[in-house]
């Protein structure tokens, strides 16, 4: 008896038009994630003009600034040459020469300001010397140091030696405290003018500190917007909610008003005979005053994301442990909190990341003891204009801040996080 013909049963699949099934599958997957994108250019080109592209500019500030490199060319030259030699007279005609250069193109302003950036009070000290620079004759050293003898200064020089060169690090050593010595090597600054490192450590503890306020707080709130009934947590979560729909300047402005020494609450308390009316509490332009603004404006960022997750969990868990003999701390405890861990640390980490780089609630509460880098880096980019020091200040907040996200992806997991 003849075997049967299996031949057939061996042909590849075929869609109608007779294309192998699995490449017309294979292409209608390619085509649907080529259509997937092409939605997703738009948002995508607009997130990299508007937030990539200037982010990445103003880093760039942070290593690099040609404004004494690119006018101070002969200069230049003669760093290149001699290195950290002592300055002779062929540096000093260097200079001169570079100085005429700075009159005629009028780029002394912006040579004196990058150097002022290192040594205070020093861009008087180019501009008026461009002013003069017509009449600099041989020998230029002596010429030069008749206009000032601040020109023989070590530390002078070391630092236009590091300003010749386009990039550079010199902007995070000032970030950390650090300037340039007279024998060009960087050293710590004097105690009175270190105040960025200070500043760093103070934005991160009263973070720390924010951040834990809010999670005592929200957790409670949360726990009860998870176990009321529908019609009781709703209105509660507008109450929650309210805060987004009022402006940050009217809720810090009424918080200014809340706090001041002769605010509603020290009235309250004199009225209540806590305090004397000369015992009035301090809670504007300090730390204090900051911590409780910033409390109440965060506190919602933790409440939303720990809800999120108290919903999820079963009443029933709380209900078997206790039925098995635990008691109320030992169910909340053992069963009930390592639930709600994904909702602490998606909490915590947007409480946290938001209270470092906060900016007009410190300014306006926070005084002199209050106020937090944001503030500083907003002074250099708005008053000092000294972006370059303000992006480095910013450079290593970002850096701060992604290595705490790695430590909550490692910790906790990216994938577990839940914003609500």
């Amino acid at each position: 008896m003849a075997s049967p013909d299996i031949s057939n049963q061996n042909d590849v699949l075929r869609t109608v038009d007779g294309v192998p099934l699995k490449v017309a599958l294979a292409t209608a997957s390619r085509r649907a994630r080529i259509r997937a994108f092409l939605l997703v250019v738009p948002l995508l080109v607009f997130i990299l003009l508007t937030f990539a592209v200037p982010i990445g500019q103003m880093l760039s500030r942070s290593f690099t600034d040609d404004k004494f490199s690119a006018n101070m060319v002969e200069l230049g030259k003669w760093f290149d040459a001699n290195g950290k030699a002592a300055p002779d007279e062929a540096a000093y005609a260097a200079l001169a020469a570079d100085l005429k250069t700075a009159a005629e193109e009028r780029s002394a302003g912006n040579i004196g300001t990058r150097i002022n950036y290192e040594i205070p009070g020093t861009r008087s000290l180019f501009t008026s010397a461009a002013r003069k620079a017509k009449a600099l004759e041989a020998p230029y050293q002596e010429s030069i140091l008749a206009l000032d003898k601040e020109w023989a200064r070590p530390d002078l020089w070391a630092a236009m030696r590091s300003a010749s060169a386009a990039a550079t690090l010199n902007f995070y050593q000032a970030a950390l405290d650090r300037q340039i010595g007279a024998d060009g090597e960087f050293e710590a600054g004097p105690e009175n003018t270190q105040i960025y490192v200070k500043l760093f450590i103070r934005t991160f503890v009263m973070s720390i500190v924010i951040t834990g306020l809010c999670l005592l707080l929200g957790f409670p709130i949360a726990h009860l917007l998870a176990v009321l009934p529908l019609r009781h947590a709703s209105l509660l979560m507008i109450l929650v909610l309210l805060p987004f729909w009022t402006s940050l300047l009217v809720r810090t402005t009424s918080w200014m008003v809340l706090l001041q020494s002769q605010g509603v609450i020290n009235d309250l308390l004199v009225w209540a005979h806590i305090v004397s009316d000369d015992g009035r509490l301090e809670m504007m332009y300090n730390q204090l005053g900051t911590i409780i603004a910033m409390t109440h404006i965060l506190l919602p960022f933790m409440i939303l994301p720990l809800y999120s997750v108290m919903k999820t969990i079963p009443p029933s868990y709380a209900r078997a442990a206790r039925s098995l003999g635990a008691t109320s701390w030992t169910t909340f405890r053992r069963i009930y909190l390592p639930q709600t861990v994904s909702g602490i640390g998606a909490g915590g980490i947007l409480c946290f990341i938001l209270a470092v780089g906060y900016y007009i609630t410190p300014a306006l509460v926070g005084g002199a003891d209050g106020t937090l880098i944001s503030n500083q880096i907003a002074f250099h980019m708005q008053k000092s204009l000294n972006w370059s020091l303000a992006a480095a200040l910013a450079g290593m907040l970002l850096v701060a801040v992604l290595i705490l996200y790695w430590a909550y992806d490692r910790i906790i997991g990216i994938d577990n996080m839940k914003l609500g």
